[in-house]
């Protein structure tokens, strides 16, 4: 599925908004930023990489050449783009139960939207205004959002275990630092591996870890 790409989904809903009330969206989009507990709900989905809203005017669509003709639209367009692990209904259900009235601010004065609840409509609304995704490059096809946050706490504690270093340190004093450093990276240290149904991006990984294990391993155990 082009939307896929390893374990992360891309989705792309673009609603149309009566132009005379776009301007409650942005000012929800606005107090959702000035006050951050609004969206509470969303923190706690470890799922989601990204997740971001926007909204277009009806006069705001880019012109880019005078050859073009000119549209005259009746809406406003709001953009809602997001990338997640897990699969298309589970990213919709755990948005629904996060911030359900986050979601009906948000998309409040779209035109035929149907409310976060109940589940039925709102996925039927979200599927026929989705846009799939053509082309969804993902440079970590194995690694979900909680393996990147892992990531980064592992190369931020390294990096402030080196400035910690001393070359007056005992032999002792470092070890006993190394299983201290060990201690607290143990939830960050663990191997990525692919989902169940392998996509074609991982899938393609896979293959160029096997061709590096053949080309570089091989020569170096014959020596």
């Amino acid at each position: 599925m082009s939307n896929v790409a390893g374990k992360a989904y891309a989705m792309n809903v673009i609603t149309p908004v009566r132009w005379y009330t776009a301007w409650l969206n942005k000012l929800y989009f606005w107090a959702a930023v000035k006050f951050p507990s609004t969206l509470s709900g969303l923190v706690t989905l470890s799922l989601i990489h990204y997740a971001r809203w926007t909204i277009i005017g009806r006069k705001s669509f880019p012109h880019l050449d005078h050859r073009q003709p000119k549209e005259t639209l009746k809406y406003s367009y709001m953009l809602f783009f997001s990338n997640f692990n897990g699969s298309w209904e589970q990213y919709v259900d755990s948005f629904t139960f996060a911030i359900p009235s986050g979601l009906d601010l948000f998309w409040k004065w779209n035109v035929r939207y149907s409310k976060s609840v109940p589940l039925t409509p709102f996925h039927d609304y979200i599927q026929y205004n989705q846009i799939e995704t053509p082309h969804y490059y993902n440079a970590y096809p194995l690694a979900s959002s909680n393996d990147v946050k892992s990531a980064a706490n592992v190369r931020a504690t390294l990096l402030a275990f080196e400035r910690a270093a001393s070359q007056d340190e005992s032999d002792e004093a470092f070890q006993k630092r190394y299983h201290g450093l060990l201690r607290a990276l143990q939830h960050d240290l663990g191997e990525m591996h692919p989902t169940p149904i392998v996509t074609m991006a991982a899938n393609q990984v896979e293959k160029r870890t096997q061709w590096q294990s053949r080309v570089f391993e091989a020569p170096n155990a014959q020596s």
